[in-house]
């Protein structure tokens, strides 16, 4: 009884969700938010990534990062509900920040607040390269196409990093994550359709050529320190690739009751990361089959495959797509964050405040809000501008995916479920995932270190 009566109660709270939006999300729009966000740039560079590790440890990271991820997720769906022991007051936390400050306090939460912000910045520069590349790989697609796989057909990225970005300064527009549900659903469609076409060349490269390329210990070089780098980049940008615990808790939020948020949440994560899973593993390999250690560090765009030119560039179509949502359900947890703590700081300004309405034809109506136009503005110029200063999709792929990853997926959510459950101090459990910490931090320092080579080679080297 006591179970059902948490439940109640939990379904009962999430009701009263403080939010002014009506809660009408559904197993199916948490899978479609999970996916956008899960399966971006990261499926891309998977390829590469198990060529660098071989046939063995490529297909079992992939599933390591896969535990982790359903670890983490579990434990933070838990916390979106937090009764506090000392008062009995129960919290209900929209967003991992929150969350980590209303478990584990203020200076966690401030530490928690720098790396969120910097986390959801990183993406947003990833997809600005990773659009721009797919962008561009279309353009060149076309002309090899026209002029033969020998021409010399390399094109500026910087003109497709601008484009991509003025498509964000007006998508970022769209008021909250709530009024992204459309826009999660065509990128969800969109990373499914990629992933497939990249799949489909490499089967079909594979079964053309009657091989199976690729060997146990991946990717050979002369130089032995210089595969150790490799390796760590390879493993950081699998990192990346299942890197999507910040959002969890506005996805869960927005869920309506019954059943509660929290089984609905852990029901689409699992199914979420289950079919990720599935795709990676099957994009990895198939890229690795059919390349060997030939294999281009992004498959569509890396040009291992000239034809059908079209499918290649409808397949960078959708990539574009794709990273245009999920883009936008990365910084709205960001910009929800900062608008709201100016509305809380300043709650007599007008500059948060929408100011005028418009109707464009068949659109939704959009209202002007003077602080959405300058803040939002800005940030997709900044992601633009470091994109433009680092546009290495690997080497920033694991870098991205090393510096948050253990904190973030890790660390915090370990921490909350201690506090959550109160582990006891040196119980079974608590040494288990003291370990499972520790290992996971170790994991994280040799990526990261792989990653800051990676990226000193190519911009300095």
């Amino acid at each position: 009884m006591a179970g059902e009566d948490f439940e109640d109660e939990e379904q009962k709270t999430s009701l009263l969700n403080n939010s002014p939006h009506e809660l009408t999300g559904t197993v199916w729009t948490a899978l479609a938010h999970i996916i956008t966000a899960v399966i971006g740039s990261g499926v891309l560079s998977l390829a590469w990534s198990v060529a660098q590790l071989g046939w063995i440890a490529g297909p079992l990271s992939l599933f390591l990062f896969a535990f982790f991820t359903l670890v983490s997720a579990s434990f933070i769906c838990d916390v979106h509900l937090y009764t506090n022991p000392s008062n009995g007051t129960t919290t209900t936390n929209y967003s991992y920040l929150q969350a980590v400050n209303t478990v584990l306090g203020y200076k966690n939460g401030l530490a928690c607040g720098c790396l969120v912000y910097f986390s959801i910045f990183k993406t947003g520069v990833v997809y600005t390269i990773t659009s721009s590349i797919s962008i561009r790989a279309i353009r060149q697609s076309n002309c090899y196409h026209e002029e033969g796989h020998d021409a010399a057909c390399e094109f500026e990225n910087i003109y497709y990093m601008l484009l991509f970005g003025l498509v964000q300064i007006v998508a970022s527009q769209i008021p909250n994550i709530f009024h992204t549900k459309w826009l999660s659903i065509i990128a969800a469609i969109m990373s499914f359709t990629y992933s497939f076409i990249g799949m489909g060349l490499g089967l079909v490269q594979v079964i053309g050529q009657g091989e199976i390329k690729g060997s146990i210990n991946g990717i050979s070089t002369t130089d032995p320190t210089q595969k150790v780098w490799l390796v760590a980049q390879a493993i950081g940008d699998i990192a990346f690739a299942f890197n999507f615990s910040l959002i969890l808790l506005e996805i869960q939020s927005s869920l309506k009751s019954p059943p509660s948020q929290k089984v609905t949440m852990k029901k689409a994560s699992t199914i979420a990361i289950a079919t990720t899973t599935i795709f990676y593993f099957f994009c990895g390999a198939s890229g690795y089959a059919a390349f060997g250690d030939s294999t281009p560090g992004n498959l569509l765009t890396g040009f291992g495959f000239y034809e059908p030119y079209w499918l290649v560039d409808f397949g960078n179509a959708c990539i574009v797509l794709h990273l245009v949502g999920g883009y936008q359900i990365y910084s709205q947890t960001l910009f929800a964050i900062v608008e709201r703590w100016y509305a809380e700081k300043y709650p007599e300004s007008g500059f948060s405040k929408d100011i005028q309405s418009f109707k464009v034809s068949f659109f939704p109506e959009f209202r002007l809000n003077p602080l959405r136009l300058c803040f939002r503005t800005a940030y997709v110029i900044l992601t633009m501008a470091v994109a433009m200063l680092f546009p290495y999709f690997n080497e920033v792929l694991a870098f991205a995916g090393s510096i948050i990853f253990w904190p973030l997926t890790i660390y915090f959510p370990v921490e909350m479920y201690f506090v959550q459950k109160k582990v006891v101090r040196w119980s079974r459990m608590w040494i288990l995932l003291r370990m499972y910490t520790i290992f996971c931090l170790l994991v994280t320092i040799f990526t990261l270190a792989g990653s800051i080579e990676g990226l000193i080679a190519k911009r300095f080297g």
